[in-house]
């Protein structure tokens, strides 16, 4: 098939290579380098450079509204258009363009979570599993029917962990999915409206943690979280991202832990605690600004009186 893509974050650019090895991907739209890095240089986009290696033509317009883009991407005659992860809104002129459709490599168990950040709010939500949809994209946000889908257990993965995943799981659904609409026997399933919830962008402040919050919501923050949108707060009046978290189990440990009341800090046994509204969470690693990532066990070791339990831990406050 002529295919054109459309993608990128890393996420797109693993389909993009695994899409490159068995069709003929013709051309490759993806957003404009920007700036990254502590160096501040302009880098290319993870879709870009796949699509450079590979020799593809790779075009990166600021929109698909004006009509020397839309007359462009139907020169170029595809078959199908994929979308992974763009970040552009397809307009009509596009979504009719190609024969077969477009089709979205859509991180969700649809119609469980539509919009921006389905694994994050996944996550979030305490939902059990996680999943990647081979959509057929209408002019509805995330709305149109689906085909191929596949599945993974959530667990104690974290964000990132869960998009590489799902990154390979999306290439294969996708392949999957361009055989049987090349064969005919591709079979549609419409969305349930009633069933969809909405995946709202992340807010950075989404994941700043809290004394006020519950341990588990605080755990599940920690979990949702990615460099891009870390979970912050302040330990030991020093602002930090907390990088793992472990809730404690078992009643001796809550009982020997039930002098840390909420918003105090205690070393204990070796391990980090912060008291949460309703019990203490373990940090396992986290990261002071400015610094490299540490076990809680050595950020204690700079902090005197650490094993007082009268040291604060609070939000960040901006």
């Amino acid at each position: 098939m002529r295919i054109v893509f459309m993608g990128t974050p890393g996420f797109a650019a693993e389909i993009l290579s695994s899409l490159i090895s068995q069709h003929d991907v013709v051309a490759v739209y993806t957003r404009q380098d920007a700036v990254r890095g502590r160096g501040r240089k302009l880098i290319p986009s993870p879709v870009k450079q796949i699509a450079q290696k590979a020799g593809i033509p790779v075009y990166t317009p600021g929109s698909l509204k004006d009509e020397t883009t839309q007359k462009q991407i139907v020169s170029l005659s595809p078959d199908v258009i994929v979308v992974a992860a763009y970040g552009m809104i397809l307009p009509k002129a596009v979504l009719d363009c190609p024969p077969l459709g477009c089709l979205n490599v859509h991180a969700s168990l649809l119609p469980r979570w539509r919009g921006a950040a389905p694994v994050e709010r996944a996550i979030l939500a305490g939902d059990k599993e996680v999943g990647v949809s081979i959509m057929r994209m209408e002019e509805g946000l995330d709305t149109g029917d689906y085909c191929v889908v596949r599945s993974t257990e959530i667990a104690d993965k974290t964000s990132p962990d869960l998009s590489r995943e799902l990154a390979v799981l999306g290439a294969q659904a996708l392949l999957t999915a361009l055989t049987l609409i090349d064969a005919g026997s591709v079979e549609w399933k419409h969305q349930d409206d009633f069933f969809s919830t909405y995946a709202n962008k992340i807010n950075k402040r989404e994941f700043f943690l809290s004394p006020t919050d519950r341990a588990s919501q605080s755990m599940l923050k920690v979990q949702a979280s990615s460099p891009a949108h870390p979970a912050r707060c302040v330990i030991a009046s020093r602002t930090v991202s907390v990088l793992r978290t472990r809730k404690i189990e078992g009643f001796q440990l809550l009982d020997d832990l039930k002098h840390l009341h909420q918003g105090r800090v205690i070393l204990f046994h070796k391990a980090l605690y912060i008291g949460c509204f309703d019990q203490p969470l373990e940090v396992l690693e986290l990261r002071p600004d400015g610094k490299r990532s540490m076990s809680g066990m050595q950020f204690a070791t700079g902090v005197q009186n650490i094993k007082s339990g009268l040291i604060t831990w609070d939000e960040i406050h901006v």
